[in-house]
């Protein structure tokens, strides 16, 4: 690339940011908000195969977070995974609403989720995915010490789903799913300039304000 091409494509990386777009797409059995009363809790817990696979940890911290900000109870995933165990262990932990049935057939799950006082489960997958990386960057020693020069640029994806269960009603309340891409740059003008855009917050912020959308939360 042309020592003026590149300027030209830095400029308007640096101007022009990393933009990304983000799309949540639902599907609800009602538009009836969904009720929880004073003291219940959310529990947001991540999808585990055994270590083989696992949801993005950040992602479910941001969500828990994110869903907190409402004045909704929030219970971590190590506190609901600690108080249920070891139901909700990656080898036991129900991936489907039948088996979630047949675990709270067990009184002293039931008793265990009704002193804590847990409503409903927020069950989350999904991961982010680096790919398409081009262009390309040299450093090493030039007039007035190192540096850098060049370019390279990837796309960034995050796809994540989530799922309400009420623990109460044994119910599927909600499903939702977000897809948040977005390309990220690091430029290469003596020293390198990283420009990376935010799919996984912008992911977590679409799906927290469609969840805490759907809440309404009586007085005690």
């Amino acid at each position: 690339m042309k020592y003026g091409a590149f300027i030209s494509l830095a400029a308007a990386a640096l101007m022009g940011g990393c933009a990304s777009t983000t799309t949540v797409d639902d599907f609800r059995p009602t538009l009836e908000l969904i009720d929880i009363e004073a003291g219940e809790k959310l529990a947001v817990l991540g999808r585990r195969d055994a270590g083989h696979y696992e949801t993005d940890r950040s992602f479910i911290d941001c969500l828990g977070k994110r869903l907190a900000r409402s004045n909704l109870q929030v219970i971590s995933e190590q506190e609901f995974v600690d108080a249920l165990y070891p139901w909700f262990e990656p080898r036991t932990a129900p991936k489907a609403l039948k088996r979630l049935k047949r675990i709270m057939q067990d009184p002293a799950v039931r008793e265990k989720v009704q002193l804590e006082k847990i409503r409903y489960l927020i069950w989350l997958e999904g991961e982010v995915e680096t790919q398409g990386m081009s262009g390309a960057m040299s450093c090493g020693v030039v007039p007035g010490g190192a540096g850098c020069f060049g370019y390279n640029s990837w796309e960034k994806s995050a796809v994540f789903e989530a799922i309400v269960w009420d623990l109460v009603d044994l119910t599927e309340e909600a499903r939702i799913r977000v897809d948040s891409e977005g390309t990220s740059y690091l430029i290469g003008i003596v020293a390198p300039i990283p420009l990376l855009t935010p799919v996984e917050s912008q992911a977590c912020e679409g799906m927290g304000e469609q969840l805490r959308s759907y809440f309404f939360q009586e007085e005690g």
